[in-house]
């Protein structure tokens, strides 16, 4: 059976970006098809000044809303990152075969350390070297497939060529995975500025929906969002980026294709309207789910511990096999301590 692995990162609130471009699919198809890990990747909210209680807190809350948005523990696993050491053991063997210029070529690394070094503070090492931690996330359980955002693809495309290599050069010891993207709305842009992602590290802004947003706070959002010059309702995502965010958004939340919704709309307005009560109903089931989970809290510990223990088991193989693959000596075993004691 085929093999997926994603997970998301605790640095803000999930967005209805992460949903449409990746939870929905997650649950909807992924983990009925495929022997399935999803993980809330909180070692790489460090990789940034941080709150701690904020990382635990928002922790909790992705793993409930991973839950709320239909991932079954008894078909997947569900777990959190740092819960499982073999993360972090192969991310150092990963960063041994890596090279400083894969990872200075990273995209998200350039932006974020500019924006770092714009604010006045100083870049941490971890920013430029989280994507081989990426890389062991995917490697450590023999993933076949990692469905991603498209801002996502290119740290997929490094655990590949870090695979590639090090099986080149230790003999075969992990999976060569490769990207998958939903075709509709796997990148959703920020309402108000359309030429960026609507990114959930941000703090505040009216141009980004929360799951957890309210239903008159999501509308608001949305009637409010930046449009484009002109009044005729096309897709054009080149020239006219606002409306094809919005009809975009439409599409993957009725089933529709953009090009052939805006067809149906002769008005800004119109479209607007449509397309916040689209997302208002998407996203109610989830804050139904995501209130029930938070009244239980032992349940979702309950299905942390057993994720992470299932994932344990997992990982453990090819991340030893790894470990004795690149020149390491494996640990003596405590059988043997003991009759020389």
């Amino acid at each position: 059976m085929t093999r997926v692995f994603s997970g998301v990162k605790p640095t803000g609130h999930l967005t209805l970006g992460n949903y449409l471009g990746a939870m929905r699919q997650w649950a909807a198809e992924d983990q009925h098809r495929s022997d399935a890990l999803f993980c809330v990747v909180d070692l790489h909210a460090l990789t940034v000044d941080h709150d701690p209680a904020r990382v635990r807190r928002l922790s909790r809350q992705a793993a409930s809303l991973l839950l709320a948005t239909g991932l079954d523990p008894e078909v997947c696993t569900v777990f959190v990152q740092s819960h499982v050491d073999e993360h972090a053991r192969l991310s150092y063997v990963l960063e041994c075969v890596a090279t400083d210029g894969e990872m200075r070529r990273m995209i998200q690394y350039k932006e974020k350390a500019a924006r770092e070094r714009e604010r006045g503070g100083s870049v941490r090492l971890s920013l430029l070297t989280y994507p081989v931690l990426m890389a062991a996330d995917i490697l450590a359980y023999g993933t076949d497939e990692v469905p991603v955002g498209h801002d996502q693809t290119q740290h997929v495309e490094l655990a590949r060529d870090l695979a590639v290599r090090f099986n080149q050069r230790y003999g075969h010891t992990f999976v060569v995975p490769r990207a998958t993207n939903p075709p509709v709305a796997a990148r959703v842009m920020n309402l108000q500025e359309p030429a960026s992602k609507m990114g959930k590290s941000d703090d505040v802004g009216p141009g980004i929906v929360y799951l957890l947003d309210e239903p008159d706070v999501v509308r608001k959002k949305v009637m409010r969002a930046v449009t484009d010059s002109g009044r005729e309702v096309v897709y054009d995502r080149e020239g006219r980026p606002g409306l094809a965010n919005l009809l975009e958004i439409l599409a993957a939340c009725t089933g529709g294709e953009p090009a052939g919704l805006a067809g149906a709309y002769d008005s800004y307005g119109a479209l607007k309207k449509d397309v916040a009560e689209a997302v208002v109903e998407v996203l109610r089931p989830v804050r139904k789910r995501h209130r029930e989970l938070c009244a239980d809290p032992g349940y979702v510990e309950g299905v942390l511990r057993d994720g992470a223990e299932k994932a344990r088991a997992m990982a453990r193989p090819t991340v030893d096999a790894a470990y004795r693959a690149i020149g390491l000596l494996p640990p003596v075993p405590d059988t043997v301590v003991n009759a020389a004691r």
